[in-house]
């Protein structure tokens, strides 16, 4: 179910402090095109701070909003490691009920790091690549199974890759080592901000 920003003001608030954040280069719109490495210093400490600060209650808010709230709490959520999200997170993928959020459950499942996320984007990879009237998140998706390949010595893209579903989907044109470089670089700025600004829960007791 989809929550109107516009009937609730607590949500109106706090889209305009974390969503928007910028009003002149709004947060959403540079989350967007997944270029957080090459973003400046400002805005990644910010989004970082950001990330341990936001309430769950603001983040289940987000999550049932249209898509430029449920894009910022992926992130967020992605960067301050809540596990806890995991299984919402995997939800709202894989119904992909609205654009562009995918991006970031996409991010988000990457940083978690865990076999439970690999098994998310395979299901959601076994779901939408056969479906090429689905123009969704498919590339997001193999990106981040192969960042999850790396990180835990699995081989759960290859089905993918090596039996020709890659090439005969909607997403065919694209390069999947492209948008594995492309996720690496985003969890490896991840875990710079973390290291730089502890306090996520990766790092509590």
């Amino acid at each position: 179910m989809t929550t109107d920003p516009d009937e609730d003001p607590e949500i109106r608030r706090a889209i305009q402090r974390y969503v928007v954040w910028d009003r002149d280069e709004p947060r959403y719109l540079k989350l967007l095109g997944g270029k957080l490495p090459k973003l400046d210093d400002r805005f990644k400490i910010a989004l970082a701070d950001d990330s341990r600060q936001i309430s769950d209650g603001d983040l289940d808010k987000f999550l049932c909003s249209d898509w430029r709230p449920r894009l910022t709490a992926a992130w967020l959520i992605g960067l301050d490691r809540r596990i806890r999200y995991r299984q919402a997170i995997g939800k709202l993928l894989l119904d992909s009920e609205v654009v562009y959020a995918g991006r970031g459950y996409c991010f988000a499942l990457a940083n978690f790091g865990q076999p439970e996320d690999a098994e998310i984007l395979t299901a959601y990879l076994e779901r939408y690549l056969p479906r090429t009237d689905c123009h969704y998140d498919q590339h997001w998706a193999i990106g981040a199974l192969l960042h999850l390949d790396d990180q835990l010595g699995t081989y759960r893209a290859h089905r993918f890759l090596a039996t020709g579903l890659w090439e005969a989907s909607a997403f065919s044109r694209l390069d999947p080592a492209t948008h594995h470089r492309v996720m690496t670089e985003l969890c490896d700025t991840a875990s710079t901000l973390a290291q730089d600004r502890p306090g996520s829960e990766t790092f509590r007791p």
